[in-house]
């Protein structure tokens, strides 16, 4: 069984990666600051100026282990990755089926229906927290509004009509996502969705944590054979939601 969502993140400057036996090696400054066996990760993510060895990145393709490369702000550049997995017959079938209307809008409404299922324990999560505080009334209103879309996504629907309700979900969701946040709400605040740029904090800090989401479906995607650039323009909008006009 393959163990997802274990990430090793790489942010200190001037770190270096090496392979020693079947373990991943970090030095900073030649100092050992981490030892961690190749077989407990899924993939390992690597900010501004950190280093690798050849060694390494062998060892982690041969262990199907995705190495990514991002700037120190979290702009992705490069991902080192082994063979891809799987055969050409599985491939085929996933193009086969991204071309028939019926079977997509299938696959659609289940992504949707999970991303609106975990919106709306975040928004319960929220209001649970502070059932007193300001904002209380208009995160559970939200999460009512979130049980009728995913009642309303148990039936089968035409993809169009998918993206349509994906959409009014996300809106629903970010239209009390200022009233989760209960710290440092002078530096991060949430008054719209913005990207390239972002316009604020929150932004900024939305815009990172889609990169590394980004970085984990594809790699939990290849790992099983799939090609990650099929669907991929409805997993990115179901991750960043409606875009505020700039």
């Amino acid at each position: 069984m393959k163990q997802l969502l274990n990430t090793l993140y790489i942010t200190t400057q001037g770190a270096y990666l090496a392979k020693d036996g079947e373990t991943v090696l970090v030095r900073v400054e030649d100092e050992v600051r981490l030892r961690v066996p190749i077989h407990t990760l899924v993939s390992v993510v690597c900010f501004g100026r950190v280093g690798c060895s050849p060694a390494l990145m062998g060892l982690c393709a041969e262990n199907g282990v995705a190495l990514a490369f991002l700037t120190e702000n979290g702009r992705f550049i490069a991902r080192v990755e082994g063979p891809v997995s799987g055969n050409v017959l599985l491939r085929r079938e996933q193009y086969r089926r991204a071309e028939n209307d019926d079977q997509t809008a299938t696959i659609a409404r289940s992504v949707v229906i999970a991303k609106v299922a975990n919106c709306r324990t975040v928004l319960l999560r929220g209001a649970r927290e502070k059932p007193e505080g300001p904002g209380c009334a208009d995160l559970e209103a939200a999460a009512l509004r979130l049980l009728r879309l995913a009642e309303t996504l148990q039936r089968p629907l035409a993809l169009d009509t998918v993206r349509g309700h994906e959409g009014d979900a996300a809106r629903v969701y970010f239209e009390v996502f200022d009233h989760l946040i209960v710290e440092s709400k002078d530096a991060f605040f949430f008054r719209g969705r913005s990207r390239r740029p972002p316009l604020d904090n929150m932004n900024a800090l939305l815009s990172f944590l889609y990169t590394l989401v980004t970085h984990d479906v594809a790699a939990a995607l290849e790992g099983v054979g799939l090609d990650p650039a099929v669907g991929s323009v409805l997993i990115w909008f179901s991750f960043t939601g409606p875009q505020k006009a700039n």
